[in-house]
């Protein structure tokens, strides 16, 4: 037993990554186009201006996606793209693009997913209070039903929402990421509500505008967990790990109070008690917004920590050992966290599951002979799907993985310095090379996987 014989094998971007043409055809200017201008906020002064010059180059990277025979491709649309304004008349030219690229993928047998948002909040709705404005939830539920009566004759599936963790954490508790800030705690908290309710408006309206039946869900993220042994005191405590709070000082990099509320339609109490002061109002109405029932479920899974039950009875997370096996951006390898992290996921929720993203930056060059080598993502690869193959034949109902990235783009604040992609791209040329591993990605998927341990 294995992956299902309909398994998405599939890759991922989003767009302010890798399409450019940042000022071209009616686009609006979004939070990540005004920070990325700020002198020593993103490594040395990269913008995603041009990116992989996607928006010009897609038929080109379509090709290169039908040739690794990806099944599925996960893509997000640049709200100031098609919504200059963030609300209001919509840019036709940007609903075009994304019309020709849908299109694009579906003659090649490509099967598009749609993520709504990927972090590029409209820089005319941040000066409005962006998510600290409770009239984002229409703003956004507005945004939904554009994207879904435009698209959703040809689109399946959608998701709401990238890693809320991240844009929210990031974004607005410590400052690291677009817009730069460092708000009050109280503020970050009412944020993540609005983003929350903003998400099952988002769903109301992808039904309601929806031109045929679809499946929509969202895409979180966190670092996962798992037992330091096959114990099953560790078992448990890596389970109760996984579903805790963090402290105040990063308390969005959790994941039941960002998919607790989604799917089983409460806050956890633990962090009700533990944020009590911070809180915004929640009401029951709220809560029914919040948890509008969704069909699929995304987690971008790309680490993990072990946890073993201490002699207290509490979790205690184990130390990595000196020389722990660590990517070119400093995550650790932990293969385990693609078993054990779906395991819990859909213990918990019981959706049918989809690894949103998952993959490694490494220290990718073209070599001597015009290639590009890249043998420990092979081997980083071999060894996740090995886990989440495990877990696929252990019941989780795990339905595609999409790699992160197709292609080496713009990493945020760390600008072109790292790369994640299966292409190589020279953002001087912006030629394309295949690395060894989209080449060994495409035999996994010719094979579903059963060529892995």
């Amino acid at each position: 037993m294995g992956f299902r014989k309909d398994f998405a094998w599939g890759a991922a971007t989003s767009a302010y990554q890798i399409e450019g043409a940042a000022g071209e055809d009616g686009k609006g200017m979004h939070i990540w186009d005004v920070y990325t201008k700020e002198p020593g906020k993103v490594y040395e002064g990269h913008t995603g201006d041009v990116a992989c010059d996607h928006y010009h180059r897609f038929r080109e990277d379509v090709a290169i996606m039908k040739e690794m025979g990806l099944k599925a491709y996960r893509f997000s649309i640049d709200w100031s793209r098609v919504l200059p304004e963030g609300k209001g008349k919509p840019n036709e030219a940007g609903l075009a693009f994304y019309d020709h690229l849908v299109d694009a993928l579906l003659e090649a047998g490509i099967e598009p997913y749609i993520t709504l948002y990927h972090w590029e909040l409209p820089y005319a709705l941040y000066l409005k209070g962006g998510w600290m404005n409770e009239k984002i939830v229409e703003w956004f539920g507005a945004y939904a039903a554009l994207v879904s009566e435009r698209f959703s004759d040809r689109v399946t599936h959608f998701f709401t929402l990238n890693e809320p963790q991240c844009f929210v954490g990031l974004g607005f508790l410590n400052g690291e990421h677009a817009p730069g800030l460092k708000a009050p705690l109280r503020d970050t908290f009412q944020m993540a509500h609005n983003v929350l309710k903003a998400h099952g408006r988002a769903v109301q309206m992808l039904r309601l505008y929806a031109r045929k039946p679809i499946e929509v869900g969202f895409a979180p993220t966190c670092t996962m967990c798992y037992p330091a042994t096959d114990d099953p005191k560790d078992v448990e405590a890596a389970r109760q790990q996984l579903f805790s709070m963090e402290d105040l000082g990063n308390w969005t990099w959790n994941v039941a109070w960002w998919s607790d509320p989604v799917l089983l339609g409460h806050y956890p109490e633990e962090g009700l008690q533990k944020y009590e002061a911070y809180l915004p109002k929640i009401t029951d109405e709220d809560m029914k917004l919040i948890s509008e029932p969704i069909d699929i479920y995304g987690q971008n899974i790309y680490n993990g920590k072990a946890v073993r039950m201490g002699e207290d009875g509490r979790p205690l997370v184990v130390g990595r050992y000196a020389g722990f096996p660590k990517t070119a951006i400093q995550w650790p390898v932990t293969p385990q966290c693609l078993y054990w992290g779906p395991k819990f996921l859909y213990e918990r929720y019981g959706k049918p599951l989809y690894i949103t993203e998952n993959g490694m930056s490494a220290h990718d060059s073209v070599s001597l002979d015009g290639k590009v080598h890249d043998p420990s993502r092979i081997d980083f690869l071999a060894r996740y799907l090995g886990e989440l193959k495990r877990a696929a034949a252990d019941g989780v109902d795990v339905r595609g993985y999409f790699q992160w990235s197709l292609m080496d783009n713009f990493e945020w604040a760390c600008g072109y310095s790292e790369r994640f992609g299966l292409v190589f791209v020279d953002f001087n040329t912006q030629e394309r090379i295949w690395k060894d591993s989209a080449y060994w990605y495409r035999e996994v998927i010719r094979q579903n996987g059963e060529n892995l341990a």
